[in-house]
This record gives structure tokens, sequence and C-alpha cells, in this order.
């Protein structure tokens, strides 16, 4: 481990693509492995830690952390674990905007694997295809639980939503707040990060102050 590279780079956000880093073999090993393998690894942070695992409040530590990691916190990694995403057609000829606002963001950065935890606001111009609103706030949720980048996050959910749809007049504002800023380093407890990915009839600046102007959040602008 270069330990002065990783200083070196401190928290700069480097992403070499728009998909999470994942090796070829990622989803070889069952979660019941997963779950296994972390238990066992965690155990040793809390006894080096000084831990004393004998204690009945820190006993069963190892598997409920391991639990939470494979089977909650990070079960967005597995592209198995997609939601089903289905459309139906745009019968009604529906062609103005449609805005879902407030999606909870619950998701862990990738550096320090702490929370990010804020809001999702998804809107979209349909054309022939138009999608149950609850579903869009299940993928959301399901870009969020994995190891991520708020724009990588931002860009994923952008994507997948533009496929989905069959266009590409789809935006994507995301407000949250970091932990790793909040409860170490500079301890900020007040900042927030806005990042918002748009494409289609979204390049258009009047559509995007459209989109801004139906959100709750005014102080949320391109």
């Amino acid at each position: 481990m270069d330990v002065e590279k990783i200083e070196a780079l401190g928290d700069q956000h480097i992403s070499t693509s728009l998909q999470t880093p994942v090796r070829d073999d990622a989803f070889s090993a069952s979660d019941a492995e997963k779950i296994e393998h972390i238990q066992h690894h965690f155990q040793k942070i809390m006894e080096t830690l000084g831990l004393d695992l004998t204690d009945d409040s820190l006993s069963g530590t190892p598997y409920r952390f391991a639990k939470m990691y494979v089977k909650e916190l990070f079960y967005g990694l597995n592209p198995e674990n997609r939601p089903k995403i289905s459309t139906f057609e745009n019968k009604y000829g529906y062609q103005k905007m449609l805005v879902e606002q407030d999606i909870t963001i619950d998701s862990s950065c990738e550096h320090h694997f702490l929370p990010i935890v804020g809001h999702a606001h998804v809107g979209y111009v349909p054309k022939n295809k138009v999608v149950g609103l609850s579903k869009i706030n299940r993928l959301v949720d399901y870009y969020a639980h994995r190891p991520q980048l708020q724009e990588r996050l931002c860009l994923q959910i952008l994507e997948d939503l533009q496929k989905t749809l069959e266009t590409e007049d789809v935006i994507i504002v995301v407000n949250a707040k970091h932990l790793c800023v909040s409860s170490r380093g500079i301890k900020d407890k007040d900042s927030l990060t806005t990042t918002v990915e748009y494409g289609g009839a979204f390049e258009d600046p009047d559509k995007r102050e459209e989109f801004f102007s139906l959100l709750k959040n005014d102080g949320v602008r391109s």
C-alpha cells in the first residue's frame, strides 16, 4: 500500500468510468460466503481496536456488520438486485414535464465508507413511454446503495432512466450531506453538495428553469 500516494490524493473524486469499479469475479461468491468473510475480518478490526468481543453487547457485532454491508448498505452492487422497471405506452399522449422530488438518498462514500444522506429530484418529458412513479424511487435507491461518488450517482441514474424511457429528456439533481466532511477532516456540519446532470430538452436553460421552479428547494439552480 502506497500510503504517501493515498495521502497526496486526499479526498479527490477520481473515477475511471461511469460504472462502479468492481472486479470481474465480484459475484462469484454467494451472499452467505461474503458475510462469513467480512464477519471474520471485521472481528479482527474490532480486536485490533482493543474491543472485548466476549462482551454480550459486542459479541454479535461482526456478523451484524457483515450482514448489513452485503444485504443492506451495498445491495446495489449486484446487477441482479436492480429493480424491475415496468414501462407503459404513453397512450394519453402526456408530453409535459413530470417531476418526482425529495427522493431519499441513503448512500456511502467510497473513500471512507461513511454515509451520504440527502435527496434526489428527477424530471423527465415523456415520449412513447412512461414509468410508475415508485419505480423512479426504487431505481435511485438501487444506485445509492453501493460505495459511491455523488457525481457518478447522478450519471448512473440519468443513463439508466434515459435507456429505460427511451428519451434523452431527463434531469437529475442530488443534494446531499457527506459525513466524511461533517464528522472528520474539516468537520463542517452544515455544508451540502449539489450535483446536476441532464440531457435532451433540458439542455435548454428555459426547460431547466421550469424544472427548478417546480422544486420546493428554491436554492437549487443550474
